[in-house]
Formats: C-alpha cells, sequence, structure tokens
C-alpha cells in the first residue's frame, strides 16, 4: 500500500464530489433527517469498514456524520481510502 499523489487524489475527488482533501485525509459530513439515521448508517458502514480492513474516523453529531479517511499506517490517502469513500457513498445513497 502506498500514498497517492495530489493529482490522483484530486481525479478521484472530482467523481467523489462532496469529499474534501486536506491534512492527508479526504472527508466528507453526511445529513440525516434523525439522530438514529445517522446511527444506523454508522452502525452499517462499521461493517463494511470490519469487512474491507480500513476504518474511518467519525464524528457523530445531530442528524450528521463526519466520515474520515486516511491510512494511519503510513499518514496519508491511499487506494483503500478512496474505495472506502466510494463505498460509504453507496451505502449513503442505499
Amino acid at each position: 500500500m502506498s500514498l497517492l499523489d495530489k493529482n490522483k487524489i484530486d481525479q478521484e475527488l472530482d467523481i467523489l464530489a462532496q469529499w474534501n482533501y486536506k491534512n492527508n485525509i479526504i472527508s466528507r459530513k453526511f445529513s440525516f433527517d434523525s439522530y438514529m439515521d445517522g446511527i444506523e448508517f454508522v452502525h452499517a458502514l462499521a461493517l463494511i469498514a470490519e469487512r474491507e480492513n480500513h476504518h474511518p474516523d467519525l464524528l457523530i453529531g445531530w442528524c450528521s456524520v463526519e466520515v474520515n479517511y486516511t491510512s494511519h499506517e503510513i499518514g496519508g490517502v491511499t487506494e483503500k481510502c478512496l474505495n472506502m469513500a466510494k463505498l460509504t457513498e453507496k451505502l449513503y445513497k442505499e
């Protein structure tokens, strides 16, 4: 697993339009109709993260969840981070 350069990350974020790249992290804030909808999203995302063995940092708020991906091992964004962002988007749209 290797870090991606900023050009590759920017290309991918053109597709993942609501995601941001800052301080070696890709992130997005998701909105929900209720607090419990956000909690259910977090639970479902945790199952995907376990399966993929790549876990986000999460900030749970009232009707919102901020999802952050980085590789803690090597200190930046990898293909696994981008893959998890895509899987997170898919989950949110379900």
